[in-house]
């Protein structure tokens, strides 16, 4: 009864946002060794980024968007959210930005991988 009584509570909070905190669900999964959004596609890291920050702006973002964190979202685990130059707020794994790469078209596309020798897949 007391385990009913704490989901519908929690239920409840979540409804008015205020639970919101305790259903935090990682932004990536691990596919075939690299790191995924929800969507399935591909997702990079730059080695040109300080730790907690994106130094991918302007026309490197319209290339490499960034993989966007809602308002909600708050640090879990290795997870963390930056905030952006233009105020997007951004998922980073282990300190290190993520993004999709433009040219990746489908789900399990890893054509952005060693662009430049500086852009990479994601790993855990």
């Amino acid at each position: 009864m007391v385990r009913a009584f704490v989901h519908a509570t929690c239920a409840a909070a979540v409804l008015a946002a205020g639970c919101s905190s305790l259903m935090v669900s990682e932004p990536a999964k691990i596919s075939d060794g690299a790191m995924v959004a929800p969507n399935g596609m591909s997702l990079y890291t730059f080695d040109r980024d300080p730790v907690g920050q994106s130094a991918c702006n302007g026309v490197c973002a319209q290339n490499w968007p960034p993989l966007t964190a809602p308002s909600g979202a708050t640090r879990t685990g290795d997870w963390m959210v930056i905030t952006r130059q233009d105020g997007v707020r951004q998922w980073a794994y282990r300190g290190k930005p993520l993004y999709f790469w433009t040219k990746d078209r489908a789900p399990g596309d890893r054509t952005g991988d060693g662009v430049n020798g500086i852009w990479h897949l994601a790993r855990p």
